[in-house]
């Protein structure tokens, strides 16, 4: 299937669009539930304002990323690194920072 220069929306459900390339493409708006997105590339890619719920992104790698403003609530984060840093353990350095500081 081919979808050129068009400016309809598409209801797409229950598909295997598997190894679908999507160049130069207006997503802004769109909604994703329950979707299988592994091994999904992206690149010069605009992802501001997104909102990601339940999701698995074990294995998933961000580089050369703006991540200015970004939020990180309520998730697992063990063997999550920056920078080859684990995040677990700058939050703990952090805590015990912040800990001492209020002692003082």
């Amino acid at each position: 299937m081919k979808l050129h220069t068009t400016t309809e929306t598409l209801d797409v459900n229950d598909a295997n669009l598997s190894g679908s390339t999507f160049t130069d493409a207006n997503l802004s708006g769109t909604k994703f539930s329950q979707m299988n997105m592994s091994g999904a590339s992206f690149d010069d890619c605009n992802l501001s304002g997104w909102k990601i719920t339940n999701a698995n992104l074990s294995g998933t790698q961000v580089s050369e990323a703006n991540l200015a403003g970004l939020s990180i609530v309520h998730c697992r984060l063990d063997g999550a690194t920056i920078n080859g840093i684990p995040v677990l353990d700058l939050l703990n350095i952090w805590e015990a920072r912040n800990a001492s500081l209020g002692e003082q």
